[in-house]
């Protein structure tokens, strides 16, 4: 076995994140569930939650999700759309999505320019090995595009209330 193949580029993942608080987000475009394409730009005159999360159908990403789908009706009437963003496939979000009835649209960012954006891949340990990985992270964008808040290294418990709390100061 080649030790090669357990070698991690860090080069590749040294960009720190390229948004900031205050400033306006850049506009990106990734495939979405639904046969879609989602850019940014396409939520002007709405503010966004934009979360990232490590893996479909997993405990913590499970239980996120469906915290911000039992809260949906309270973020639109804020004005606000959902947008869950991981590494997965379009397919595996398709079943994710369906078997846990989120009704907001999951994003695929399988080349992680959008996850290298906001700087949400990070060095995990795993089982021992050292791996390449998002890190639980969201972020409030304002009706303008503008970002506004962020959380990183997110804990599930409570972060959906606390994200709206951010949502309702707006």
């Amino acid at each position: 076995m080649a030790c090669a193949n357990w070698f991690i580029d860090h080069r590749k993942y040294t960009l720190m994140s390229k948004v900031t608080i205050g400033k306006k987000v850049p506009d990106f475009r990734l495939p979405a569930t639904g046969e879609q394409e989602i850019a940014l730009s396409d939520f002007r005159g709405k503010n966004v939650v934009l979360y990232f999360y490590p893996k479909d159908s997993t405990p913590g990403c499970t239980t996120e999700g469906q915290d911000f789908r039992d809260k949906i009706n309270t973020f639109k009437r804020r004005n606000t759309v959902i947008l869950g963003v991981s590494r997965d496939s379009i397919k595996s979000h398709e079943k994710f999505r369906e078997k846990q009835g989120f009704p907001f649209d999951l994003l695929s960012d399988a080349e992680e320019k959008v996850c290298r954006l906001f700087g949400v891949i990070k060095e995990k340990n795993m089982y021992g090995r050292t791996v390449m990985g998002i890190e639980r992270s969201t972020f409030l964008i304002d009706d303008q595009g503008v970002l506004r808040q962020e959380w990183r290294k997110v804990k599930v418990a409570g972060h959906v209330e606390e994200v709206l709390e951010a949502v309702k100061a707006l």
